[in-house]
């Protein structure tokens, strides 16, 4: 079930990752991610969160996000790189899209992610 986000008037449709075997397969084994959407995260409580991208072959941009909403860190993630890319602090949303997207809509530390009522 997709879902709608809004962050700086920027409409995002997101796939929702918000079972223990849908965190774990993440956006891997795909070839493509189109443009506006991406995949949210959802955890059960706040933690300290870390990602990596074995088996992930898009180039994506990863926000970690509090249980409020706020944005907390942005970091980029590149193809295949077991590298473990950690939240700042405890998150309870993690939010992939694809490589560069944040940057290209002004998207930084701090803003606010809601859910849209469309």
């Amino acid at each position: 079930m997709n879902q709608k986000l809004v962050i700086n008037g920027n409409i995002l449709e997101v796939e929702l990752a918000n079972t223990p075997l849908k965190r774990s397969l993440g956006l891997m084994y795909r070839n493509e991610l189109p443009f506006n959407s991406g995949m949210l995260f959802v955890f059960p409580k706040s933690k300290n969160l870390s990602f990596w991208m074995k088996d992930t072959h898009i180039p994506l941009s990863i926000a970690y996000i509090d249980e409020n909403g706020f944005i907390k860190n942005i970091e980029n993630m590149n193809p295949q790189d077991t590298t473990s890319i950690k939240s700042s602090s405890p998150c309870k949303f993690a939010l992939e899209v694809n490589q560069g997207w944040f940057k290209k809509n002004k998207i930084q530390t701090g803003d606010k992610v809601t859910w849209s009522h469309e």
